[in-house]
């Protein structure tokens, strides 16, 4: 497998609030965010490139809801953690009841699924982190 299920690990320096495609306006306070996607197509984990492309401005193209946040001058990706197989849902299920988001990001990142969400927001970077680290690490071992 070339690809697999990745979580962005994001800070935001300052809140706002921004248009998130179809999803419309969210209020995104400054912090530390996981998102969870997957990277299952050909490319694999070139999809992480991309996103990192779009955080930096070198990308304007905007494809997928994280693609909007990431636009936002005020996010940084700080690191990715990739899992080397199709466990998205579950790796996103794990890090919201980890964090959770309050309901403030229903539907973002899973328009696809029946999962709440797929970013989850917490204002402490060791707390995200490990919650992220935990959840690829649980999904992976049962893989």
């Amino acid at each position: 497998m070339t690809g697999g299920t990745y979580t962005l690990v994001l800070q935001r320096s300052r809140e706002a609030v921004v248009e998130v495609g179809a999803l419309g306006e969210h209020r995104f306070p400054s912090g530390w965010y996981a998102y969870t996607g997957s990277a299952l197509g050909t490319g694999g984990f070139s999809r992480v490139d991309r996103h990192r492309a779009v955080a930096t401005g070198e990308n304007d193209t905007r494809h997928w809801h994280v693609d909007y946040l990431l636009g936002e001058a005020a996010t940084r990706v700080v690191t990715v953690v990739t899992t080397a197989a199709d466990v998205e849902c579950a790796v996103a299920r794990r890090i919201d009841e980890a964090l959770g988001a309050g309901g403030q990001f229903d539907g973002f990142g899973c328009s696809d699924c029946g999962c709440r969400s797929h970013l989850a927001f917490d204002g402490d970077e060791e707390t995200v982190l490990t919650a992220v680290r935990q959840s690829h690490d649980a999904v992976g071992e049962t893989t």
